[in-house]
């Protein structure tokens, strides 16, 4: 540090920018000074200042190995932990010329090392992964990695590959230059050893794997219509001892089910009760992240209307409950979101859990789970799905002995329209099947209040206000709501939306007016 300091005093620093030419005999000398100089953090920008990332930029194409190795050490140190130094590299174009280099001079240890020292600090910028996605990098890093005997040197490849397979061009890229084929060649050496390089290369191995399986393009390809070797190893994953390979095999599964047609085939070819036997293991203290696996596979698998009966008759809502007494948000998330997607246009199943009181309970418990909006969200949802799927009143008198009301009419509020809708629908199904059961509770909710909220506000999308319509019409066979709504003035709310552009809602309001003034 003394010594950077009294170079930098001395203005050496700016003599050292004419002395960074490809033929002078001192340039790996001067690059190496710049080098040792920039790992003090201090100095980075008086090296900045002094014009030196220009000259040594153009020094990597030179042919001299020390040159380039010393030049990539000073650019690296200088630019370390600078998104904006960074930045102006990838845009002075050192992508292309140092994935050259390590291609040219792959025999090279050092020079390896210092490319994937810089592949590893660029790639973590956006801008830099479009520029890399137009080199042969997937190419070069895969045979770089297949060369590695060393752990060490493995683990430095792989930290310059899971950042580049966020991108997807890059991820097909990886796939079609052989990367799947390495990584599954490491899963078969480490899963069965106990040394904990092993252990750390097989969760690195897997997790990149899922990794890669997150783009569409890449996902099909290895999925090959579910007759893929990849897709047949990953599920050999799923009943293996390894908590670390169930896991990456379920989430494997999950990302395969993004599209309908491989759900659909999956779940034709059993691979339910493989992810219910798994989800069976870790019912007591369990994996958790096993766990959130497993039920995002089954909900995505869920999701194709075919698929839907199929599951319940394999016992699948069953499985799910038997998670109901977690109190991992994630998990019960991906609970949540697992029954709702089983239960839609499912009638049976809807009336089936909906008259399930130790279920409804702890919806209405999460519903309050303020800390955890997804969960808050998920159970509000399923209440109402329950409801409007079942359209049964047994459903209905559960979900108002056990508290859930408030629950729906506080959904009517929230910002996604998706959601108010849904709450307006189930609660229009209460006033319509249930009314005198759920009375009590809708005047407390301030049911009324909201709906003359929702009717007045010009923010509210056409469906809300429709479905509000519905519900009015619904709600004034109640003699206390019907006094609340008169007393609420909504006949003049309702006249303004006769001029509505939206034609159903013009027709809705003139229908609901009508109903109101014979009423009143």
């Amino acid at each position: 540090m003394e010594t950077s300091e009294k170079i930098q005093k001395s203005g050496v620093l700016q003599v050292f920018a004419s002395l960074l030419m490809p033929q002078s005999s001192c340039t790996a000398k001067v690059a190496n000074i710049i080098a040792e100089v920039a790992r003090n953090e201090f100095m980075r920008n008086p090296c900045v200042d002094a014009g030196l990332i220009p000259p040594l930029v153009q020094l990597l194409n030179c042919k001299d190995q020390e040159v380039l190795l010393q030049t990539g050490r000073a650019l690296g140190n200088i630019c370390y932990d600078s998104h904006t130094l960074q930045s102006q590299l990838i845009n002075m174009g050192v992508i292309p010329t140092l994935v050259k280099l390590l291609g040219i001079h792959c025999q090279n240890a050092a020079l390896t090392e210092m490319c994937l020292v810089a592949f590893g600090n660029l790639a973590e910028l956006e801008s830099s992964k479009e520029q890399f996605a137009y080199t042969n990098i997937a190419e070069e890093l895969v045979k770089l990695f297949k060369k590695q005997i060393e752990h060490d040197k493995k683990e430095m490849i792989f930290e310059v590959l899971a950042p580049l397979a966020e991108n997807d061009v890059i991820k097909l890229q990886l796939v079609e230059a052989g990367l799947v084929e390495c990584l599954l060649e490491i899963v078969q050496k480490t899963v069965d050893s106990d040394k904990e390089d092993d252990i750390a290369e097989l969760k690195t191995a897997s997790d990149l794997m899922v990794l890669l399986l997150l783009g569409d393009e890449s996902m099909q390809k290895l999925f090959e219509g579910g007759k893929g070797s990849v897709f047949q190893r990953v599920l050999s994953w799923i009943p293996s001892n390894s908590h670390q390979l169930q896991l990456a095999g379920a989430l494997a599964i999950a990302n395969f089910a993004r599209n309908d047609g491989n759900c659909i085939h999956m779940v034709d070819n059993g691979i339910v009760q493989k992810l219910m036997d798994l989800l069976d293991r870790h019912v007591e203290d369990g994996n958790v992240t096993v766990q959130h696996a497993a039920l995002s596979a089954l909900r995505n698998l869920a999701i194709p209307v075919v698929n839907k009966a199929k599951m319940l008759s394999a016992g699948v809502a069953e499985a799910v409950l038997k998670f109901l007494r977690s109190e991992m948000p994630p998990v019960q998330f991906k609970l949540l979101g697992t029954l709702r997607m089983l239960i839609d246009a499912q009638a049976e199943a809807a009336e089936q859990l909906g008259k399930n009181v130790k279920l409804v309970e702890r919806l209405v418990e999460w519903c309050e789970a303020k800390d955890h909006a997804g969960v808050m969200g998920e159970s509000n949802r399923l209440l109402s799905a329950l409801i409007r799927h079942s359209k049964s009143k047994d459903v209905i008198r559960t979900i108002v002995q056990s508290g859930g009301i408030k629950h729906l009419v506080t959904m009517a509020t929230s910002e996604h329209v998706i959601m108010q809708n849904e709450a307006l629908v189930a609660l229009a199904l209460i006033a319509a099947l249930e009314l005198v059961t759920a009375e009590k509770d809708l005047e407390n909710a301030q049911l009324v209040q909201i709906l003359h909220r929702l009717l007045s506000d010009d923010r509210s999308a056409p469906e809300i206000k429709y479905n509000s319509m519905v519900l009015i019409c619904a709600l004034i066979g109640s003699e206390p709501l019907q006094k609340e709504v008169q007393s609420m003035a909504f006949l003049e709310v309702i006249s303004k939306l006769r001029s509505h552009e939206n034609k159903t809602v013009a027709q809705q309001a003139s229908l609901t007016e009508q109903r109101l003034a014979v009423e009143s």
